[in-house]
């Protein structure tokens, strides 16, 4: 028995979310993924994914590994080119390396980095539409990266769970989050031990709330401490979001 590691970036626009749906035919990332690498090593392959990314987020560092029979990879670049030649051309394998087998993408991680992207110009500009949430409105800046950093540090962040999740705790670390701007693009880069469902779309969501001054920045604390799901900002958009990295 062999384990393999396998790091990945996808464009999710055209996907609903990476992991298999049962009972359903819409397509996802580890759908194809997994009938490739079927297709290759001749025998049935499930993979095991670091994060569960939903419909329409985007990766360039998605980690996953599966468990084989039979040893595929005594040089990575041609196993890399023989499964990225069996998906479609907005699934990418980027990496491949032979892991222990006790090694499990999702458990053994130790933090994950996400970008949150907005497109704050008048227009929404066409080659970035599908990546950035467009918000058109005037937005002040300082006090975003104000609120932002309320959220540094261990929190029970129930206020930012998304309906639907089914986590055992909703205490999380977040170690760093830095806000940066370019152009009219305000970047958020998340960095922490784990994410609640839509925890970083809702987050993006209340912060772009701050910049509209619909939120005060000090209100943070208190969204924080309640609990409550309805006091904090919307859901922002899937398309902004990227996994950006993994680690271990």
């Amino acid at each position: 028995m062999f384990n393999t590691k396998l790091v990945i970036a996808y464009k999710g626009t055209n996907y609903c979310g990476f992991q298999v749906q049962n009972k359903s035919n819409n397509p996802t990332i580890q759908h194809y993924l997994n009938g490739a690498l079927t297709k290759i090593f001749g025998e049935e392959i499930t993979t095991h994914m670091a994060s569960r990314t939903d419909a329409g987020v985007h990766a360039n560092g998605q980690v996953v590994n599966f468990k084989h029979l039979k040893d595929r990879l005594p040089e990575p670049q041609r196993l890399i080119m023989a499964i990225n030649a069996n998906l479609p051309k907005d699934i990418r394998v980027l990496e491949a390396e032979k892991v222990s087998l006790d090694f499990h993408s999702r458990y053994n991680a130790k933090g994950k980095l996400y970008s949150y992207t907005i497109d704050n110009h008048i227009a929404q500009r066409p080659l970035t539409k599908e990546f950035t949430w467009h918000v058109p409105q005037p937005l002040q800046l300082e006090n975003i990266k104000k609120g932002a950093k309320y959220f540094l540090g261990t929190h029970d962040f129930t206020s930012f769970r998304g309906s639907g999740a089914t986590t055992k705790t909703t205490v999380r670390t977040i170690t760093d989050f830095q806000v940066l701007e370019e152009n009219r693009y305000i970047k958020f880069l998340i960095e922490g031990n784990g994410f609640l469902y839509n925890m970083v779309r809702i987050i993006a969501g209340t912060l772009i709330e701050v910049g509209k001054g619909k939120i005060k920045a000090e209100e943070i604390p208190r969204i924080i401490e309640v609990k409550d799901r309805k006091k904090a900002g919307p859901t922002a958009p899937p398309q902004g979001l990227i996994l950006e990295k993994i680690y271990y």
